[in-house]
């Protein structure tokens, strides 16, 4: 075959995944040597599988130095195509894996944690029940993770709140969700059934970790009222913020559902806030919604016929 002119030869013929795996911890770890140990290859093969693989594509993929190793301009090319095959191909065995079980497909859905807690699980009972052969993989995160996790092709699908920046997703609403002020028996809000949130602002709080949709929502609010949230603690769960205002160590903000199976047992109070954004929506989202594999597909249609109301398609 011949090629364009100033345009070098590229020998995919002498490819191999062990190579692109090696490549991609060798960058990952910035030094031959950490990676070839990740690689489980040694430190001399492991050498002589990147000058092989630098041969073949014509063009060096590394700077060596005294520190270890840094990628060329060529080797941050390579990088996210090595990253998806090395994926499509962890895709297929675990396809084989479970076609050879019984299984028919495997839906990787990354949620936030207010999804998890307040409407995955009974969705998925029922149609675990109906599906019985499309296994669902969940991973919970923060809504900013969730959105990465779907562009770099770790997840099929993810939902995430609205306002999360969704960097090129494809969306459509999938629940809406109420927050509520949660504050410990005796507090001076606690007689209260709303409150606007003005009146909470100047109180000591508990938050999720920076960074989470209900962390930034809460800091917003404040913000958009002239104040500085004062945090006195940040947890990692709604369980962990309870039991933090239970503590007598903070107020803090949940969405309904969450702290509604708390409220006797650790003696919490739950007051309605009367801001319009204590309304939140949750978000589906894929990178293309058009084409999404069957189970994904099935799993998607059954999350939203469930959802209230039934969100119209997105106009193509």
């Amino acid at each position: 075959m011949r090629h364009p002119p100033g345009r070098c030869a590229v020998n995919l013929n002498r490819l191999d995944l062990v190579s692109l795996s090696l490549f991609a911890f060798v960058a990952r770890a910035g030094s031959i040597s950490k990676g070839a140990e990740l690689a489980h290859l040694a430190v001399g093969a492991a050498s002589k599988r990147i000058s092989d693989l630098e041969q073949a594509l014509g063009t060096r993929l590394f700077e060596r130095h005294s520190r270890g190793v840094t990628l060329t301009v060529a080797g941050v090319a390579l990088a996210p195509h090595a990253q998806r095959i090395l994926a499509d191909v962890d895709h297929l065995a675990a396809d084989l894996s479970d076609h050879a079980s019984g299984i028919v497909g495997v839906v990787r859905l990354w949620a936030n944690t207010s999804a998890v807690i307040q409407f995955l699980p009974a969705s998925f009972a029922a149609f675990v029940a109906a599906n019985p052969g499309i296994r669902i993989q969940l991973e919970e995160g923060n809504s900013s993770e969730i959105v990465l996790a779907v562009l770099d092709g770790r997840a099929d699908v993810g939902i995430f709140a609205e306002g999360t920046p969704p960097l090129g997703l494809q969306t459509m609403p999938y629940r809406e969700d109420r927050l509520v002020l949660v504050v410990p028996r005796g507090h001076a809000l606690a007689a209260r059934k709303s409150v606007a949130f003005i009146e909470a602002a100047d109180f000591e709080f508990v938050s999720l970790s920076s960074g989470t949709s209900l962390a930034e929502r809460l800091r917003h609010a404040a913000e958009g009222l002239g104040k500085r949230l004062r945090l006195r603690i940040q947890v990692r769960s709604f369980d962990a913020m309870c039991q933090m205002v239970a503590a007598g160590l903070g107020i803090a903000v949940l969405p309904d559902a969450a702290v509604q199976p708390h409220l006797r047992s650790m003696g919490l109070r739950k007051i309605d806030i009367r801001d319009d954004w204590a309304r939140r929506r949750l978000l589906v989202g894929a990178r293309d919604l058009a084409a999404l594999p069957r189970p994904v597909r099935l799993l998607m249609d059954h999350l939203l016929d469930r959802a209230a109301p039934r969100p119209a398609a997105p106009k193509s």
